[in-house]
């Protein structure tokens, strides 16, 4: 434990990211971000949205690999697109795919990767490397070459060099891609115990991960903000207007046409069909208790052009 305990010593200084007005345009012409702010505090914050909402770009912005066209991000009082190196040090990030060198063992590798993070002391080195590769269930498999590691595995080192160097600031892309679930459950413990006295930006598609994890969350949807708060809070905002009914196949195309089906899932060959609407539809549907995946999928049900998405 020696590395959580060394991260909550130093945070007695609540640190806050500011992102304002932040916007990106790939030379292609695609848009990424429009306009995205965010005020985000210690802690967990979770960031949900489909493939393609913007959110890799975002990560990779908030992380000084990229720049944006416009907007501002301050952490801790600082300008960050300004003084990117001042951020550096306090970062660990995973993106969502990484490479690694061939031939380099695990333990090699993180201990090249915490001197370019500034650990110049072999002996704190060693101590940060052998508990991350502990809590992240590598150490038996410390002398192996990370080339060598299973999707899984190399998921699990990449959360480990996230985590070298005490950082201030830890930015997830996807982070439980290609976890079992025992893992799963495993880097879950590991975010939430260092996000109690840092900032936590934890990226995914995976409504589960924000629910579990994070106090706050954001919802981002072609490159905007679409919803933000508290889940407990949003999931309340649906209680009362939730509904749900098992239709078959031929009935769903004309039940899309006269009431707000949010999604549709497939229970025992036949659709089950979530509906928002402040009064009861039918007699045939039933009340339904929301949960976080109904507040996702309304909320991109509301979007122009959007069509309505499978749970």
């Amino acid at each position: 434990m020696l590395i959580f305990e060394t991260v909550i010593s130093k945070s007695h200084v609540m640190q806050r990211l500011k992102i304002t007005g932040l916007s990106k345009t790939y030379p292609n012409g695609t848009r990424a971000l429009d306009g995205v702010s965010l005020d985000i505090p210690n802690g967990m914050f979770g960031l949900l949205g489909p493939n393609g909402a913007g959110k890799s770009t975002f990560m990779r912005i908030l992380a000084t690999l990229a720049r944006p066209d416009a907007g501002a991000i301050s952490f801790d009082g600082q300008d960050i697109l300004q003084h990117p190196d001042e951020l550096r040090n306090k970062l660990g990030y995973l993106p969502q795919d990484f490479g690694v060198y061939p031939g380099v063992s695990a333990e090699a590798l993180l201990d090249h990767l915490a001197v370019l993070k500034g650990l110049t002391e072999r002996w704190e080195r060693r101590e940060q490397i052998a508990a991350l590769l502990q809590q992240t269930n590598l150490y038996s498999y410390r002398k192996q070459s990370v080339s060598t590691f299973s999707g899984g595995m190399r998921q699990r080192f990449g959360i480990a060099q996230a985590l070298l160097g005490n950082p201030q600031l830890v930015i997830v892309d996807e982070p439980t891609a290609g976890l079992d679930p025992s893992e799963r459950n495993r880097f879950h413990d590991l975010l939430c115990e260092i996000g109690e006295q840092i900032v936590v930006i934890l990226s995914t598609h995976i409504v589960e991960d924000i629910h579990d994890l994070c106090p706050q969350m954001a919802v981002l949807a072609s490159g905007r903000v679409i919803l933000q708060g508290k889940p407990d809070e949003l999931t309340g905002s649906l209680r009362g207007r939730l509904w749900r009914k098992a239709v078959s196949r031929d009935e769903l195309s004309d039940l899309r046409a006269l009431l707000p089906v949010i999604s549709t899932r497939r229970v025992g060959g036949l659709t089950q069909v979530h509906v928002l609407a402040a009064e009861r539809p039918g007699g045939a549907f039933e009340a339904l208790e929301p949960g976080l995946e109904d507040v996702y999928f309304a909320t991109l049900a509301n979007q122009p052009g959007k069509e309505v998405l499978p749970c």
